[in-house]
């Protein structure tokens, strides 16, 4: 089974959510929004590299921007197998919590 680590999966949301401006201080600020988890940085980085490896992620370097310092940006976009990733992650989560009952009323 290869199916998506959380980390994996909200990253690859994260850059749905953020389009064109999908570059790691966004994705990580999004992942850290949503989850009020207080990630690093760097805890972004080894799942993003896994994503492009694994094909769910392409990048690319954006043009160069005076507030950086002239630095480009590396920009991720999702790629049809990534769609088709997530697709399957909540198929999974949907059909595992089918018919549990609200878990709130067992604590």
């Amino acid at each position: 089974m290869d199916l998506l680590t959380r980390a994996e999966e909200l990253i690859l949301l994260a850059v749905w959510r953020l389009k064109d401006n999908a570059y790691s201080i966004p994705i990580h600020e999004q992942v850290s929004s949503i989850t009020g988890e207080k990630l690093s940085l760097g805890s972004i980085y080894m799942p993003l590299d896994r994503l492009v490896k694994r094909g769910f992620l392409e990048s690319y370097l954006s043009e160069a921007t005076p507030e950086r310092g002239g630095r480009h940006k590396r920009i991720y976009r999702l790629t049809r197998e990534g769609l088709k990733a997530l697709q399957r992650i909540r198929n999974v989560q949907e059909r595992m919590w089918n018919g549990i009952p609200d878990l709130s009323e067992k604590v």
